[in-house]
């Protein structure tokens, strides 16, 4: 392996004028909360050099299946889209059905590959499960950018305490009791139905598992952020890419995110506002300032080492050209140090 090189790679910059909140967008204006976003800079890796040359090879040819996390699902589609330009007789199925899915099938051999969004557990391990980590995200609580009190919301967030109580025992039953104000219009929490890396991150994160979280279950990120889009007084939790527009990096309509209130103030700091604009949440994720979890790896997981020609070819793709595609992905692509531990894992001649 040739020697790593490191460079910095400059996100899109973000400028926002300083403006009256009322000349704002209603969704711009009530994410800025009227404050100053400043340019998110990520210091990224290039992908590990590894003297590779591609040139298109119509003569390799095979099939790859894969499932699992609605987290991976856009970088892994967006992975297999490039990969095809260069190996076009190598067919990918891909499918989302949550992380569990993703697990059971790859353990099970239904699949080559399972994409999950959850650290895996060790029962899983001893089960044969071989993880490889292709980037990192973070889950976030959702919000309806028309609640009445969605000034508020901005203004205090929530703390890790309150949203406890609110998916746990549900003892929360008011957006008042949920912010620290004294709001009496209801708050209703959604979770998910599927078994999935999204819930259990959360959970995580609230020092619980997927099975104590309380709330209307729904399944699949797209059916969260449906529900969230349609509920006025609703509250759930997204994969960041089913939140933000991966063109405008803005969020979706109607959704906004529920900031954390990290220093547990009852209000939003300005270290804690970054969430504008995707590009300033992926720097937040990157430099730690948003917690972990919920922030999180994600795997693409195999039962056993990968042996399968065309799996190795496309796992060295996803570890080396295809950390490039990452950010525009709205992902964390790899450092330099965390894709040669996963190329070693590869067993590449």
């Amino acid at each position: 392996m040739s020697k790593r090189a490191a460079i910095t790679l400059i996100s899109l910059i973000i400028s926002i004028l300083v403006v009256p909140n009322s000349a704002c967008s209603e969704q711009l204006d009530a994410v800025c909360v009227g404050g100053i976003a400043e340019c998110a800079t990520l210091e990224m890796t290039e992908p590990v050099d590894r003297n590779i040359d591609r040139k298109v090879d119509s003569d390799m040819e095979g099939e790859i299946q894969i499932s699992g996390a609605f987290a991976l699902y856009p970088f892994v589609v967006r992975m297999a889209e490039e990969f095809n330009k260069i190996y076009p007789n190598i067919r990918i199925d891909i499918s989302a059905g949550g992380a569990g899915k993703g697990i059971t099938d790859a353990l099970t051999s239904m699949v080559d590959l399972g994409m999950v969004s959850r650290e895996i557990h060790p029962a899983e391990l001893e089960k044969g499960a071989f993880p490889i980590v292709v980037a990192r995200d973070a889950v976030l609580a959702s919000f309806n950018i028309k609640n009445p009190v969605v000034r508020d919301v901005l203004f205090h967030g929530i703390s890790q305490q309150r949203a406890t109580k609110l998916w746990s025992n549900q003892s929360i039953k008011t957006w008042g009791e949920l912010i620290g104000t004294n709001s009496k219009i209801p708050v209703h929490p959604y979770t998910r139905s599927d078994a999935c890396g999204a819930a259990e991150t959360w959970a995580a994160w609230l020092g619980l598992h997927q099975e104590n979280l309380e709330g209307t279950a729904v399944f699949g990120d797209p059916g969260v952020a449906s529900v969230v889009q349609n509920d006025k007084v609703a509250i759930g939790f997204n994969n960041l890419a089913y939140v933000y527009d991966i063109n405008t990096r803005l969020p979706y309509k109607n959704i906004a995110v529920v900031p954390i209130d990290i220093n547990n103030n009852s209000k939003i700091d300005p270290q804690e506002n970054f969430y504008a604009h995707a590009d300033m949440l992926l720097d937040a994720i990157f430099k730690g300032k948003y917690p972990t979890p919920p922030a999180r790896d994600l795997y693409l997981v195999l039962k056993g080492e990968p042996t399968k020609k065309e799996v190795k070819i496309f796992l060295e793709f996803v570890l080396t050209e295809g950390q490039q595609y990452a950010i525009e992905s709205l992902f964390i692509p790899l450092t330099a140090e965390q894709q040669g531990n996963e190329l070693l894992k590869l067993n590449l001649d």
